[in-house]
């Protein structure tokens, strides 16, 4: 059974204490509750895509309690601290480069180079990401498809028994997710529009980059948002998939026993779990990609993982991975 805690001292202190041995915990903020799990633990980010069933490793928001602790594992252009300055704590997340001392696993951040962070306008979401002391990763508390939840109820109705604990913090005051705005590029460009105006973010740093459709921006190559390039996860070295064997001139991602004669070998799950994978995915490609190029190897075999679970978003970027690559 999920524990459904209080939002006093003893009950944030508890949530703190699941947090950090790896347990999920939901938490209230001013816009919606989310399934928070230790950003810097890839297996504990690997449990939220498998309590929510989502579908495809998407990045998540790193939460933490002060624009000073979210900039010392992103790079924060002029711009970015001015919104700090202006939204923070509250309803804006920015996506900004990782810092390469950036403790976060690269599973939360789709691995990608960047990281989506933000520090919530709630005194108990506060309070909470103090006691954790570490960077909590958090979708939308609900399974995936479903509508974001904006109380305790929502939660337990959607993840009982799926959680360890749900952080009883209230109605939430916004009730929609929160504007997502990418700062990696040329210009700020609007991922997603939410409990920050893009009006009022405009006042603060000037124009802002919307209304251009997302095949638009893909065929432009004006749009770096983490999650939608097709290529954008695939290593310098071609990966082949499905591999039933392996070249000498391959490096080897195994999913169970390594196939005969695999030489530079990371393993995903030995015991073949699609979590335990899922947890290693992305590590794993970019060591493999790094020893490969270094011992002159031509390529990374990657074995068949089942589409059950995790293994389908597994897959998914594992094709991502595989797909031609674009100028």
């Amino acid at each position: 059974m999920t524990e459904i805690l209080v939002a006093d001292a003893a009950g944030i202190a508890r949530a703190a204490e699941l947090l950090r041995a790896g347990s999920l915990v939901a938490f209230g903020t001013e816009t919606v509750y989310g399934l928070g799990a230790d950003a810097t633990s890839a297996t504990a980010v690997a449990a939220v895509f498998a309590a929510k069933g989502r579908p495809h490793f998407n990045p998540l928001i790193a939460h933490y309690p002060s624009a000073e602790a979210a900039f010392a594992h992103v790079e924060p252009a002029a711009l970015a601290r001015a919104l700090a300055a202006a939204f923070w704590p509250g309803a804006l997340t920015m996506v900004l480069p990782r810092r390469i001392t950036c403790p976060v696993a690269l599973l939360a951040g789709a691995g990608l180079d960047t990281l989506a962070v933000r520090v919530p306008a709630h005194e108990t979401a506060l309070a909470f990401l103090r006691a954790a002391g570490t960077p909590v990763a958090a979708p939308s508390a609900n399974r995936s498809g479903q509508v974001s939840p904006t109380s305790a109820a929502h939660v337990r109705d959607g993840l009982d028994g799926r959680i360890a604990a749900i952080l009883d913090s209230g109605p939430c005051a916004v009730g929609v997710e929160s504007t997502v705005l990418n700062l990696t590029g040329a210009r700020p460009f609007l991922l997603r529009p939410g409990g920050v105006s893009v009006e009022a973010i405009e006042a603060v740093i000037g124009p802002v980059q919307r209304g251009v459709t997302l095949d638009a921006a893909l065929r432009s190559g004006t749009l770096r948002s983490p999650g939608l390039m097709v290529s954008h996860y695939a290593p310098a070295l071609p990966v082949r998939l499905g591999a039933v064997s392996v070249d000498a001139t391959e490096a080897l991602l195994a999913f169970g026993p390594p196939l005969e004669g695999a030489g530079t070998v990371f393993q995903l799950s030995l015991a073949e779990d699609v979590t335990e994978a899922a947890s290693r995915l992305f590590e794993g490609v970019r060591l493999l990609d790094t020893i490969g190029a270094r011992l002159g190897l031509r390529g990374i075999a990657a074995m068949p993982v089942p589409e059950h679970g995790l293994g389908l978003a597994i897959n998914d970027r594992l094709h991502r991975a595989a797909a031609p690559r674009h100028s």
